[in-house]
């Protein structure tokens, strides 16, 4: 079943997408706004929060504040793993295992 295929350099490959994704993926940033933009929550592509908005009026009412940032936390994760699948999709279409 393997046999003429080089499962060494289809390792290889692998890690060095891996490695170029990862790489790109602390270049994208995916941002969430709740309550009308009265929170707004950024991460990179390696789920790294950087930065954080609240509006001041939030600071009052702690049961809403605690309401929107779970959402925009919850909002941003997925656009972030999302963006992961689609990525490793594109990556395996990019393996060829029968290339020479």
């Amino acid at each position: 079943m393997f046999e003429g295929m080089d499962l060494n350099k289809m390792m290889s490959q692998v890690q060095n997408m891996a490695a170029k994704a990862k790489d790109e993926g602390a270049n994208n940033i995916f941002t969430s706004k709740m309550g009308g933009g009265m929170i707004e929550l950024s991460i990179n592509g390696n789920s790294e929060v950087i930065d954080l908005q609240i509006d001041d009026t939030l600071l009052e009412d702690k049961d809403s504040l605690q309401i929107l940032l779970i959402s925009a936390m919850n909002d941003v994760i997925k656009q972030a793993d999302d963006s992961k699948k689609a990525m490793a999709m594109n990556m395996m279409g990019g393996i060829n295992p029968f290339a020479k």
